[in-house]
């Protein structure tokens, strides 16, 4: 089993290089993008024998105390099996 984890700044936290990159498509002819949300993801190998609910519990934690910083991001799990 996977998980998957995006992590992203909230919807009210300045994205510079969101706004850049949405910057430079416009001036590569795409003037039909409104906005562009930067952000990055995770993906987690778990071991063998791990239960659906032990590997959400666990990835949540992670998530919130490791991968994202929770003033600012927000982040979205994701088991794959």
């Amino acid at each position: 089993m996977k998980a998957r984890v995006f992590v992203s700044f909230k919807s009210t936290v300045l994205d510079p290089q969101g706004q850049t990159i949405c910057s430079k498509l416009r001036d590569l002819g795409y003037p039909a993008i409104a906005d562009v949300r930067q952000g990055k993801f995770f993906d987690i190998a778990l071991a063998d024998g791990v239960t659906p609910e032990k590997a959400r519990q666990d990835i949540e934690t992670i998530a919130h105390e490791v991968l994202a910083n929770p003033v600012i991001e927000e982040y979205r799990v994701e088991l794959i099996d």
